[in-house]
């Protein structure tokens, strides 16, 4: 190879360690065997303009080894990646030699693993092993979605690729091989996975756990494989990722046999390179074994660096850049409508009318379940949200989630096109959260179902959803024990407080059908925000609102349904399925001349968001009788219902019976309601 080439793999290197070094912090190993295909990655293969870093044809890359994240970050300082502020590309580079040197302190720009939206350049957050692959896949996805819809003959606007580089640990994280599954089935040739095969972890080989052919996995999965015994042969990577790009009727994988800390005269291809600093000692070494400078400062950067990555990648991806505004403004001109379309996309705008045809529901005693309302309300936004896609974990039949006429996204070889509207995930809930987050990485709009019990299985993307501020929806039925005779393994009872608990994200409960509507109305607006709707399987009795509130109320999160004449005795707070068992009892209690009020609480979130003086005409303080009724956990209620509030809710698991049995033994019925109800109102005498 030639000096200059090399000078660069180097730098790349040198800049990792020093990083980890000075924020004695960090994992130099990985950063330093994976240089060298950075460089070829970058250098020779990306479509990536530096100076446009959101330009919408650019390839994807994303670092599933998010704690090598001084690889990226050093890559990005060279090879001069702008700044994005408030959405917009700004004169000024993503990141300097000081911000480099601020590796993982505070309010920096290099946390510990890469951050969407805290680094120009970075996108995705990848922290979690196996997220970001399973990202990757939602980003491949997005593409061939989005060259079906929008590109025409003579305009061919988005066939770019996206390149991954995992390592062992992702290989063992099972998110990881439910998205290399969906990706072989798809036949997602847009779509490259460099393993990152040194057989370290933090516990030291992976013999001790892990001596499976990860290459034979692959092919099972129908991927398209190479091996590659020398991870400083450039010019064979390079010849693999031609390889790979030229496969484009499955996906690939580079199995690349690297030496962690390459270069460390000790420490190389040993677990002490992994996840700690190398040591002044270890640097010098391994400075010494690269031909760096003696002497040289740290975060040098040597004449000629940054001007090769501008020279190669840079100047590549500005005449790419250029050709595809030319041929974007053509587009426009030719189809207008289009082009509309994906400007909405791009600038995260809904279009207008989006809501126009939500359907409002007539009062019905006997109701329908939240889950069926739900999916004729996805419909009448899906006909007006184009770029709205989404599916379940083999579960549509239950979850209602079909976008009618949408068509499959599949591979014409499993009877579906690329522009298939309904994905299907198969019984796979955890790489169906980090695929839709890749998605909406892409600017689309992606939701992804199923039972709400089953969102353990998803807890990690859907809190990464809210830690990247991504508007992924979330639509989880079967929300309580109605579930009935699948028992408690069935029977969500802590997913609500765990949803609630966690920061950013926008939980909903409807009580019925026309709260449903409401909620639909109120999620698909927030853009920078993952919502989640709890349904329910059993039917809801649609409250009548020429009698009732209107349920407009649920933007607030929680509102007055019902209540007496001047003060309340008591106030009785509920949620989905046991709104209509407070009104029950509000009807007797006013009967029995008891001053009742009903207050309907869909969103703790959105409650929270109130006004103080809004919080307190819902709920008055100085009315301290209160009951809430939830077929749930307790835990977060006694914030409404104060200290002597009464609160009906699950203490246990459930038990497998019909809905109407598991009502009456675990005390959800009008009478245990009632009961509470009088106790409380005596409270506030």
């Amino acid at each position: 190879m030639s000096t200059l080439p090399q000078l660069t793999i180097n730098t790349i290197r040198t800049l990792s360690m020093e990083g980890v070094e000075r924020a004695n912090s960090g994992h130099p190993g990985t950063a330093m065997a994976l240089a060298p295909a950075m460089y070829a990655v970058w250098q020779h293969d990306l479509k990536y303009d530096p100076a446009d870093p959101c330009w919408p044809a650019r390839d994807r890359f994303v670092l599933s080894v998010g704690h090598a994240s001084m690889l990226l970050y050093s890559t990005l300082f060279l090879t001069g990646v702008k700044d994005i502020q408030d959405g917009k590309v700004v004169d000024a580079p993503s990141l300097t030699v000081e911000d480099l040197s601020q590796f993982r302190q505070l309010n920096s720009k290099t946390p510990g693993h890469p951050e969407y939206r805290f680094t120009a350049g970075v996108e995705t957050t990848t922290g979690p092993l196996g997220q970001g692959c399973g990202n990757s896949v939602g980003m491949a996805i997005a593409q061939k979605w989005m060259s079906a819809r929008y590109d025409r003959p003579g305009f061919k606007l988005f066939d770019y690729h996206v390149t991954v580089f995992c390592g062992d640990g992702d290989m063992m994280e099972g998110v990881a091989s439910e998205a290399a599954s969906t990706a072989g089935h798809l036949a997602l040739g847009n779509l490259t996975w460099i393993y990152d095969s040194n057989q370290i972890s933090i516990e030291g080989s992976t013999d001790l756990a892990f001596t499976e052919n990860v290459g034979k996995r692959f092919e099972a999965y129908g991927w398209h494989v190479q091996t590659l015994p020398d991870g400083n042969d450039v010019e064979a990577i390079l010849a693999a990722l031609k390889a790979a790009r030229a496969v484009t009727d499955r996906p690939s994988m580079i199995v690349l046999k690297t030496v962690i800390g390459y270069g460390a005269p000790k420490k190389a291809g040993t677990a002490s390179a992994h996840g700690e600093p190398l040591g002044a000692e270890e640097i010098k070494g391994a400075k010494a074994a690269y031909g760096w400078p003696e002497g040289a400062p740290d975060f040098y950067v040597p004449d000629g660096v940054k001007e090769h990555f501008a020279e190669g990648l840079g100047k590549r991806g500005a005449e790419a850049n250029a050709e595809w505004r030319e041929l974007f403004s053509a587009y426009r001109e030719a189809h207008p409508e289009l082009a509309a379309e994906i400007d909405c996309i791009i600038e995260h705008r809904l279009p207008e009318g989006w809501d126009k045809d939500i359907p409002t529901f007539e009062a019905d005693a006997k109701g329908v379940a939240s889950r069926a309302s739900s999916g004729q309300v996805l419909n009448a936004v899906a006909k007006n949200l184009p770029w709205m896609i989404g599916g379940s974990a083999d579960l549509t039949p239950s979850t209602k989630t079909d976008i009618k006429g949408g068509g499959s996204f599949q591979p014409e070889k499993w009877n579906g096109t690329y522009g298939g509207r309904n994905l299907h995930f198969g019984v796979r809930e955890h790489a169906m959260g980090s695929i839709c987050n890749g998605i909406a990485l892409s600017g689309i709009r992606s939701y992804g179902s199923g039972f709400l019990i089953f969102s353990d299985y998803m807890k990690a993307p859907i809190r990464l959803s809210a830690i990247m501020e991504l508007p992924v929806l979330y639509i989880f039925t079967h929300d309580s024990i109605g579930v009935g005779e699948d028992g408690p393994t069935h029977q969500p009872i802590e997913q609500l407080a765990q949803l609630r608990a966690t920061p950013g994200i926008m939980t909903i409960r409807p009580s019925d059908a026309n709260e449903v509507s409401e909620a639909w109305r109120t999620l698909i607006p927030m853009t920078h925000k993952p919502a989640v709707l709890a349904l329910s399987r059993q039917n809801l009795p649609t409250i009548d609102r020429t009698k009732y509130a209107s349920a407009a109320g649920l933007a607030k999160g929680a509102y007055v349904l019902a209540s007496c004449d001047g003060k309340p005795d008591v106030i009785l707070i509920a949620s989905g399925s046991e709104v209509s068992l407070v009104v029950t009892a509000y009807e007797k209690l006013t009967e029995e001349g008891i001053k009742a009020r009903v207050v309907s609480m869909p969103s703790f979130d959105l409650f929270e968001e109130q006004s103080q003086e809004y919080r307190d005409s819902v709920l008055p303080p100085d009315v301290i009788g209160r009951v809430a009724v939830e077929q749930a956990a307790a835990f977060g209620w006694d914030r409404y219902v104060g200290i002597g509030g009464a609160i009906i809710a699950m203490n246990t698991f459930g038990a497998s019976a019909p809905a109407s049995a598991l009502l009456t033994k675990f005390g959800f019925t009008p009478e245990a309601v009632l009961d509470a109800a009088k106790r409380q109102a005596l409270r506030g005498k």
